[in-house]
């Protein structure tokens, strides 16, 4: 046991020059492996009085404990030398350019709503988000919507099983939801007017067809004060389709409709040309209906505990989907959802060109042709 001290002093200088995690390992099978000087040392402890054991033993644990911190030391101190090392051989210099043949492109859908919302943004609207599984009050009742609506039914409305048993209370009935106008209850119940917002969002319909998806995305307007009216809803979507469409005129016209959250509604169309078969936005002699709108039903508004005497506002909403089919002449709405590269590079925009009213929407980079 008289060497003790020097062995100690010979192992942790090994571990103190040790320079790779292999070598450090080789080290503490030398000293504590089963083979190990200091296992060794214990194990020759049975051949000692019991009063030479006590001493020695405690000496040879204090040298075996510190003889594991050093190592442990070293072992952290290596595997973050060995991590730097590893993250500098593979790093990439972010500041090169990109090649132009592996360039990415923006989906058509991403760039509508980043216009649409640069668009509304220069009008003063917010934009607010909700869960798409929505319970039945939000996403039908406050909205006024009778038990018998036919998009309560089954084969319009993706239903959620309210049990094991996947049975289903209409009271108690969650659904993905069929619009994002649940976004406008939520925000009408947390939050006191005037409320200016839009809530985009994905939405979910039983349907399909080159203009239908059982998913698609949808943005809806909503405006409550004391002094809102229709012509001001008139006034905010004419600057809109103005803006997107990025015409200086455009005819408008509004046919009388209805929702059941909204009186009165109407039905927005904007002038069009379908001739040759070719539909071109602003100018000609027809027709295209492009939203819905209209003033908030008083019900809407009693169903959020806001006074319908004192409060008024209106509504609008249209598919983001539909108006990227429209802008950029996309003819099957399908098509936005096959993954298809191809397709991508060829209606994609390019990176990092973000739309804003005053630098340009789809003009600002533009779309890949």
């Amino acid at each position: 046991m008289g060497n003790i001290d020097s062995l100690k002093y010979e192992i942790l200088k090994a571990i103190e020059n040790a320079t790779s995690l292999p070598e450090l390992e080789e080290i503490r099978v030398f000293a504590l492996g089963k083979k190990g000087s200091i296992t060794g040392m214990m194990k020759d402890l049975g051949s000692l009085s019991i009063e030479e054991k006590k001493e020695a033993g405690k000496i040879l644990n204090v040298v075996k404990d510190e003889i594991l911190l050093a190592i442990e030391t070293k072992r952290i101190l290596l595997e973050n030398i060995a991590l730097n090392k590893k993250l500098a051989s593979e790093k990439i210099d972010i500041t090169l350019p990109i090649r132009t043949e592996t360039l990415g492109r923006i989906h058509p859908i991403s760039q509508v709503f980043e216009e649409v919302v640069a668009i509304f943004g220069s009008m003063g609207f917010s934009v607010a988000e909700g869960p798409e599984i929505e319970d039945d009050f939000h996403n039908f009742t406050a909205l006024n919507l009778p038990l018998n609506h036919p998009a309560r039914q089954m084969h319009d409305t993706f239903y959620l099983p309210s049990d094991a048993n996947g049975d289903k209370d209409i009271d108690s009935s969650y659904v993905l939801r069929t619009h994002t106008s649940p976004v406008q209850i939520r925000t009408m119940e947390n939050n006191q007017p005037p409320i200016r917002i839009i809530a985009p969002g994905r939405t979910y319909r039983c349907d399909y067809d080159a203009t239908h998806t059982p998913m698609f995305n949808q943005i809806e307007g909503l405006v409550i004060d004391k002094k809102t009216s229709m012509a001001d809803l008139k006034g905010v979507l004419l600057e809109f389709i103005k803006s997107f469409f990025e015409l200086d005129e455009i005819p408008t016209r509004y046919r009388p409709s209805f929702f059941p959250f909204t009186e009165p509604s109407a039905e927005m169309d904007i002038g069009c040309s379908r001739a040759n078969g070719e539909l071109k936005i602003g100018e000609g002699n027809d027709w295209l209906e492009i939203l819905g709108c209209g003033m908030v039903h008083p019900n809407v508004l009693k169903a959020v505990n806001i006074d319908p005497e004192e409060y008024q506002g209106f509504a609008f909403g249209l598919g983001l989907d539909r108006l990227a089919m429209l802008k950029y002449g996309i003819p099957d709405l399908r098509t936005f959802f096959d993954s298809d590269l191809r397709w991508l590079k060829h209606y994609g925009f390019i990176p990092l060109d973000i739309p804003s009213v005053t630098g340009g929407l789809s003009s600002n980079g533009g779309a890949v042709r």
